[in-house]
C-alpha cells in the first residue's frame, strides 16, 4: 500500500492558506466572524502559519445548533480561523483518497453531486427489478474516532499531519456525544461506550472524512459481493439487482461487515428491499422507471419557506432580489425531476408579485 510522507510542509505556506481562507469564506462574505478574520487579514493569516509552523496551533470552540429540515440534526460550527485550517489541509490530502473513490461515490465530491446521483440511480431503476436502499443510524454521531484515525493512518506516514488530524479530531470530542448511538457490539464490555465518537457536522474535515470511512463499505460491496450497480451519497445508498434474494443476502452482509468493521448499524426500519417499480425515494426525489418526482416532504418545506420569504418581502425585511435568488435555486433543483405542472401550481398559488 502506497503512503504519503513530507505533506506537512505543504499545508502551512502563505499561499495554500490564503487559498483555503477564500474558500472558507465563498458565500459567507456577509457573516461577522469572516468580516472579523478579513479585517486583519495578513496578519491572521501570518499568525495561523506561524502556529501550524510550529504545532502550537489549537482550535477555537464549536456552536452548537439544530436544524430541523429536512430532520433534526445538531451542526456544530467550527470557528472561522478553524474553517480556514480544514481547507489548508484538506487541499493536500483529499487527493491521495479522491483517485481510490469509487465513480459512483456522490457526495462531497468535485464533478458528482446530488444530481448526478440521481441520474444514475434512476438509470438502475429502468435495468433492474429490485433495489436495496441502505441507512445507516445517526451516521456522523457514529463515526468512532480510533477507526478513522487508524484509516487515515494507512495512507498518512507524515506524523505532523497526523498531529494535525488529532488536534481537529479532539476538538470534536463530545459535540456529538448527546446524538451518538449507545451500542455495545460483539465482544464489546461497557467500557466500549466511552470511546470517542462522532465527528461534527458542518466541518470540511467531517464530510471528507465521511467518505473515507464509507469507502471501505464501497470496497466491500464492489470487491466482495461483486454488485454492479451500487452507488452513494454520504450514508444513503443503493443496491440494485434483478434477483431480490441477493438483495436480502447483501444486505444482511453489510449489516455484519458495518457492526464488525467500522461499529456502524444499519437502520432496521429504513434499509428495505423492494421493486423498484412501487418508487425509491432518494436525494429528495422519488424516482420511478419511468419519471421522478418531488418528494412530498421536500415540496412542503419548499412552500413553507417561500411563505415566509413572501411575508418577509412585503414587511421590507427580505429584497425582492433574495427572495427571487432563493426561488430561482429551488427552480433548478426542481426541473431535475418531472415537475412542471407542480411549479406551475405553486407559484400561481403563491406569485412572487414585481417590486414596488
Amino acid at each position: 500500500m502506497k503512503t504519503y510522507k513530507n505533506l506537512y510542509p505543504q499545508i502551512y505556506p502563505f499561499a495554500n492558506l490564503y487559498w483555503a481562507y477564500l474558500a472558507a469564506r465563498r458565500g459567507k462574505r456577509n457573516r461577522v466572524a469572516v468580516a472579523s478574520f478579513e479585517f486583519d487579514l495578513e496578519s491572521n493569516l501570518w499568525q495561523l502559519q506561524e502556529q501550524l509552523r510550529t504545532q502550537t496551533y489549537q482550535p477555537g470552540a464549536y456552536t452548537n445548533f439544530y436544524v430541523r429540515e429536512p430532520k433534526r440534526r445538531l451542526v456544530s460550527a467550527a470557528p472561522f480561523r478553524d474553517r480556514v485550517v480544514h481547507h489548508a489541509l484538506c487541499n493536500i490530502i483529499e487527493p491521495i483518497w479522491e483517485t481510490r473513490f469509487i465513480h459512483t461515490s456522490y457526495a462531497c465530491r468535485v464533478g458528482k453531486g446530488t444530481h448526478r446521483a440521481l441520474d444514475q440511480a434512476h438509470i438502475w431503476t429502468r435495468r433492474y427489478a429490485y433495489v436495496f436502499h441502505g441507512d445507516i443510524v445517526k451516521y456522523f454521531p457514529a463515526i468512532d474516532y480510533q477507526i478513522m484515525r487508524r484509516l487515515l493512518a494507512k495512507r498518512i506516514a507524515d506524523q505532523q499531519v497526523m498531529w494535525l488530524i488529532d488536534q481537529i479530531l479532539n476538538s470534536g470530542v463530545g459535540v456529538q456525544a448527546a446524538e451518538s448511538p449507545q451500542t455495545l457490539f460483539p465482544g464489546d464490555n461497557l467500557l466500549a461506550l466511552t470511546r470517542p465518537r462522532g465527528l461534527p457536522i458542518g466541518n470540511l474535515t467531517s464530510q471528507f472524512w465521511a467518505n473515507v470511512y464509507l469507502h471501505q463499505l464501497d470496497k466491500f460491496v464492489k470487491h466482495d459481493l461483486h454488485c454492479p450497480a451500487y452507488l452513494r451519497y454520504m450514508d444513503d445508498f443503493l443496491l440494485f439487482s434483478d434477483n431480490k434474494q441477493e438483495l436480502v443476502q447483501w444486505r444482511q452482509a453489510i449489516r455484519n461487515f458495518l457492526a464488525a468493521n467500522l461499529r456502524l448499524q444499519l437502520h432496521p426500519r429504513k434499509s428495505v428491499v423492494f421493486p423498484v417499480r412501487t418508487g425509491l425515494d432518494f436525494c429528495g426525489f422519488r424516482l420511478f422507471p419511468t419519471h421522478r418526482r418531488l418528494r412530498k416532504s421536500s415540496v412542503r418545506r419548499f412552500v413553507r419557506r417561500l411563505r415566509r420569504q413572501r411575508e418577509a418581502f412585503q414587511q421590507g425585511d427580505l429584497s425582492y432580489e433574495e427572495m427571487t435568488t432563493s426561488v430561482r435555486c429551488w427552480i433548478a433543483h426542481a426541473t431535475h425531476g418531472d415537475t412542471w405542472r407542480l411549479r406551475q401550481r405553486i407559484f400561481h398559488d403563491y406569485p412572487l408579485g414585481k417590486p414596488g
